[in-house]
């Protein structure tokens, strides 16, 4: 068929609009930021709320942190560590919200939902950027602390020194730091390229970025672990790490259902088959995956019934441990 002129033309062909080829259903990440405004705004309200409440504790005598470390009596002084602390504490709970709507909305579907499946996926993406953002500025102002710290040397040393204790895994030489750190670390460095990839999922190939999306529950463990073993406010068998463990109740839950009745047909565990050469061990992965699910749950449980969650007794006297005491080689 030839092309329609009009007499206006004088005989030369009109071009089509020029057509958006990006497919109607690719999401942006620019899209996602704008959209993240709302969530971010929300996060760092409640960061100076958590602040606030630190703050005050310390300045009460109440505080945990000041009980490991009594030097940090002084909350004015301390401000970038309570902040750290505040941030990581609201990354934590968006962590925890994050990862229970990717649960949910990757595990059986729900008879009900209060807002539609495309409100909960967005809200899912956006509460994941605002995670990545409360963890590097727990990240940042960890390190900023750390350079006012080191008084004693010069700029540049006391620059190196901030950076690399708090992002060069196996820098940090001090205490529970030197497992605790690296969790940390790993966490961070693995959230924000599994986050990212999603904007990319059309170069990389939908299954390879399903794949790779699944250790998304693995920066969630780190965190939580870090948590445990660094976070001076959850270091006594008191309330507070009684509640952030009974939080991970409901995640490990939310996983099993997603394990025992995932949302695709090809990740049913079924029967085991030797087809294709490779079905067997991805049989034999997906029914450890399960066990593995099922244990954890039965673990949790027992720290909460137990009341043997790890914490450790408060002490009759304060100890006078410092933030970051490097120890001779």
């Amino acid at each position: 068929m030839l092309p329609e002129t009009t007499p206006e033309d004088d005989g030369t062909t009109t071009q089509p609009p020029a057509r958006d080829r990006r497919p109607p259903d690719r999401v942006v990440l620019r899209a996602d930021l704008r959209a993240a405004l709302p969530d971010a705004s929300a996060a760092v309200v409640v960061t100076a709320a958590v602040f606030m409440f630190l703050y005050a504790r310390m300045e009460s005598g109440d505080s945990a942190t000041v009980a490991v470390m009594p030097f940090m009596d002084d909350p004015g002084t301390y401000w970038m560590y309570l902040l750290s602390q505040a941030f990581g504490w609201s990354g934590l709970l968006w962590a925890w919200g994050t990862v229970m709507l990717g649960l949910l909305l990757s595990g059986p579907r729900p008879a009900r939902l209060p807002v539609s499946r495309q409100a909960l996926e967005r809200l899912h993406r956006t509460t994941s950027l605002t995670t990545m953002a409360l963890m590097s500025a727990h990240a940042l102002m960890f390190a900023a602390e750390l350079v006012r710290y080191e008084a004693q040397l010069a700029w540049a040393e006391r620059l190196w020194a901030g950076f690399a204790d708090t992002f060069v895994p196996g820098w940090y030489d001090s205490g529970t730091g030197r497992i605790a750190i690296p969790l940390g670390q790993g966490a961070l460095y693995l959230a924000i390229p599994l986050g990212l990839l999603f904007y990319v999922r059309h170069r990389i190939g939908a299954n390879t970025w399903r794949r790779l999306h699944r250790f998304v529950i693995v920066v969630y463990v780190l965190s939580v672990w870090h948590t445990l073993l660094y976070g001076t406010n959850v270091w006594y068998g008191e309330w507070p790490r009684t509640v952030l463990w009974l939080l991970q109740l409901p995640v490990a839950a939310l996983l099993l259902a997603r394990l025992l009745r995932p949302a695709r047909r090809a990740e049913r565990l079924g029967a085991p088959t030797r087809r294709e050469g490779g079905a067997l061990p991805g049989w034999v992965a997906r029914a450890a995956g399960r066990v593995a699910a099922v244990a954890v749950v039965v673990g949790l449980l027992l720290v909460v019934v137990s009341g043997h969650d790890g914490g450790r007794e408060r002490p009759a006297e304060p100890s006078s441990t410092s933030p970051h005491v490097h120890e001779p080689e």
